[in-house]
């Protein structure tokens, strides 16, 4: 996804009818999270799981819920669902993102 002259690295995770978007990096250090490319789970699909440390984040809102950064998020970006097609809502920009 591009934001003005940046670049941002975008994950997107489904759950049921949810869709779920966040910049894939840490609030703790910054560092991708996926273990393998597009591999971004734990082993139990529950949580978003951080590569470098295994922090656990929610996949619903992206909240830490275990691990160094506990009680920080992943940075949300909005997204809608149109025509089968996750696309980046005009609407509402990313948050946390200058």
């Amino acid at each position: 996804m591009r934001q003005g002259d940046r670049l941002l690295d975008v994950f997107v995770v489904r759950r049921g009818h949810g869709v779920y978007a966040y910049i894939n990096s840490c609030p703790h250090t910054g560092s991708p999270l996926d273990w393998n490319e597009h591999e971004f789970l734990s082993l139990d699909k529950r949580y978003i799981q951080c590569a470098m440390h295994a922090a656990l984040f929610r996949v619903t809102d992206g909240m830490c819920v275990a691990g160094p950064c506990a009680g920080a998020s992943l940075t949300a970006i909005a997204v809608v669902v149109e025509a089968d097609l996750v696309v980046v809502s005009p609407a509402t920009p990313a948050a946390g993102v200058p």
